[in-house]
């Protein structure tokens, strides 16, 4: 295996498998071959690609760029073959997507259907979950994310923006009565989110300056949506996204407040990705689709 497209397999193997004894391995060759394939590799760029340890092997900084290159040279390679192959059929295989739960259910499932039926060729693994993923780690092809993007490497199309309301079910509002101004909220079961970025705070305006209150209650959660079925339920008081509230607000189900005390805080929401040059054609049909019809989604609002 002396071309540069079987060096590329080697070395993607060798980054995914996360040992050289695991590709040797998956590709039926011996861990020497393999060992020796990565140093001619590294010799014919002039560059150390990867760090080697007896524990663990870690990319260099020309090492992630070979990779992120190499992994998409290579899946253009396979998505060129496949429709030769078939006659140029249309684009077809698995994307890997991943989205907050409330963006997920509310805005990305409903649209899914109708693509599915425009792609009956693309299987979409999609996983929901506020934890922030590693597109690359994961091997994810498409995030959508709430918030303040990170500076990286990835490429991002953007959906929307959205802003937090506090609100409350009529019952509980009934039983514990309705906080006018931020501090009569300290009395109250505000129910808030567990993961590692999320603050227990929420910033209110309170006489012309911003105060971040220190809110507690009975419910911690890792997403939006267990904690809008608990408002619903009529057991606290949450802050959430507009988009995801919206309706039970407009059926009356969950009532608005504190509006003049809101700060208007707004976050962006983006669609990230790996690459755009080498984009494989069945993760630009998922892009190409879903995302003005996300957009359209949230400017109903």
């Amino acid at each position: 295996m002396d071309n540069r497209a079987g060096e590329m397999m080697v070395f993607v193997r060798v980054v995914e498998a996360g040992s050289f004894s695991e590709a040797a391995r998956l590709m039926l060759m011996t861990p020497s071959t393999v060992s020796k394939l990565i140093a001619r590799l590294e010799a014919r760029l002039g560059v150390r690609l990867i760090e080697r340890s007896t524990r663990r092997l870690a990319l260099t900084g020309e090492g992630q760029f070979y990779y992120e290159r190499s992994q998409a040279l290579l899946a253009q390679i396979d998505e060129t073959e496949q429709q030769i192959a078939q006659g140029g059929a249309e684009a077809e295989g698995l994307v890997r997507v991943t989205s907050s739960v409330t963006f997920g259910t509310t805005a990305l499932e409903p649209i899914l259907p109708a693509f599915f039926e425009a792609y009956p060729r693309i299987i979409v693994d999609l996983s929901l979950s506020d934890e922030v993923v590693d597109l690359y780690l994961d091997r994810t092809d498409v995030a959508i994310r709430v918030g303040k993007l990170q500076d990286s490497n990835l490429m991002a199309r953007r959906i929307g923006e959205t802003r937090r309301r506090i609100v409350a079910s009529p019952a509980y509002l009934a039983r514990h009565g309705t906080p006018r101004t931020p501090e009569e909220l300290v009395g109250h079961n505000c129910l808030g989110f567990n993961f590692r970025r999320a603050m227990p705070v929420w910033p209110m305006r309170e006489g012309g300056r911003i105060v971040e209150r220190m809110l507690s209650g009975s419910l911690l959660a890792n997403n939006g949506e267990t904690l809008r079925r608990m408002a619903l339920a009529g057991v606290g008081i949450v802050r959430t996204a507009d988009y995801h509230l919206r309706g039970a607000i407009a059926r009356g189900e969950l009532v608005e407040l504190l509006v003049d005390s809101e700060i208007g805080e707004v976050d962006d929401i983006h669609a990230l990705f790996r690459g755009a040059q080498f984009l494989p054609a069945r993760v630009r049909a998922f892009l190409d689709f879903t995302v003005p019809r996300m957009q359209a989604f949230l400017a109903e609002g």
